[in-house]
């Protein structure tokens, strides 16, 4: 099958585990996939996904503690939800982009393959404690920005993998004290899975950073100055600090990068 077809296809997905397992193949046949240089049109509404979760305004998610075993599953589904929703975004990026070396479409493809096995490892430790994905509500916010930018490569680049994602390199760190702090076994096999989804999403925010930073220099723009453009026009969430500076450097950003991500204003709303 051609490959954006495929990606395609995966994408339409509505139940989780097929799609992470279509995905998977995907990468794995990857490249002896013919690559068309037309986008295919969706037959299917976008993306693909469950019944469940219900999806609420974030503000109404419930925040419990983690210390209580509710409050663990609960976090572990909303960490699920993330990479169920990660998937979506790279195949997404697969299929509807035109114009792009294969290289682009191949290293999101490795990112959809790799959100596949950290939705697996999640879904996994929730069986283990009674719960499965869908049994929390949550939000939708990552799929609304890729929404947002489904008319731009340049601010999906920019807002989704850098911005949206690279969040999670600063997050991740602090979630995982808590849950070291909690100390049980079910807290600290999370802390495990915790380990390599920051270990891969290093590389996700990576491929993100190299292909802004290509389009940018296609198109002759300065990837600083239109990235606070691009934050403007599309109302990205704004990032506040802690910052995780050794991940975000390893993930490609540079200093200049970082220095104007911490001269931005830092006062959170009410």
């Amino acid at each position: 099958m051609e490959l954006r077809q495929w990606a395609l296809q995966a994408l339409c997905e509505a139940d989780p585990g097929t799609k992470a397992a279509l995905a998977t193949a995907l990468h794995a046949s990857a490249a002896q996939a013919v690559l068309s240089p037309t986008a295919p049109v969706p037959q299917c509404p976008l993306p693909g996904r469950p019944d469940t979760p219900r999806l609420v305004h974030p503000a109404r998610v419930p925040r419990r503690s983690p210390a209580r075993p509710e409050g663990l599953a609960a976090l572990l589904h909303a960490i699920a939800h993330i990479e169920f929703n990660a998937i979506n975004l790279a195949l997404d990026a697969v299929w509807r982009f035109e114009g792009m070396p294969r290289e682009f479409h191949e290293d999101w493809l490795r990112v959809a393959a790799e959100e596949s096995l950290h939705f697996g490892l999640l879904a996994q430790h929730l069986g283990a404690l009674g719960h499965a994905y869908g049994d929390f509500e949550a939000h939708d916010g990552l799929w609304s920005m890729c929404e947002k930018t489904a008319g731009d490569i340049v601010a999906r680049m920019a807002l989704v993998p850098r911005t949206l994602e690279a969040r999670g390199l600063d997050a991740t760190p602090q979630i995982q004290n808590k849950l070291r702090q909690v100390g049980t076994p079910a807290a600290l096999r999370a802390v495990e899975i915790l380990d390599v989804i920051l270990r891969d999403e290093v590389g996700h925010v990576a491929i993100g950073n190299h292909w802004y930073r290509w389009l940018c220099a296609r198109e002759g723009l300065d990837p600083i100055a239109h990235y606070g453009v691009l934050v403007e026009r599309h109302a990205a969430p704004r990032l506040y600090p802690p910052f995780n500076e050794e991940a975000r450097r390893r993930a490609g950003f540079s200093t200049e990068e970082l220095a104007w991500l911490a001269a931005q204003p830092t006062d959170r709303p009410d």
